[in-house]
């Protein structure tokens, strides 16, 4: 996979997990931490830590902008 996109699986596997997480922060009333568990992370600080590492904002700081 990553001779042809220059990603790993597991980057792609990352950014399809942020992408599902924005649109459930924007448009779910459910708490950060919900959504975390949603998304299949045991710790709700893994899911904070992988969201602001991929898009420099952290899940509360996304939602409210």
């Amino acid at each position: 996979m990553k001779k042809e996109t220059g990603k790993t699986a597991q980057e792609h596997i990352h950014l399809f997990v942020i992408e599902k997480a924005k649109n459930r922060l924007l448009n779910s009333s459910n708490s950060i931490s919900e959504i975390g568990y949603h998304l299949g992370f045991a710790y709700p600080q893994h899911f904070s830590n992988l969201f602001k590492s991929k898009t420099g904002l952290s899940p509360s700081e996304y939602r409210k902008n």
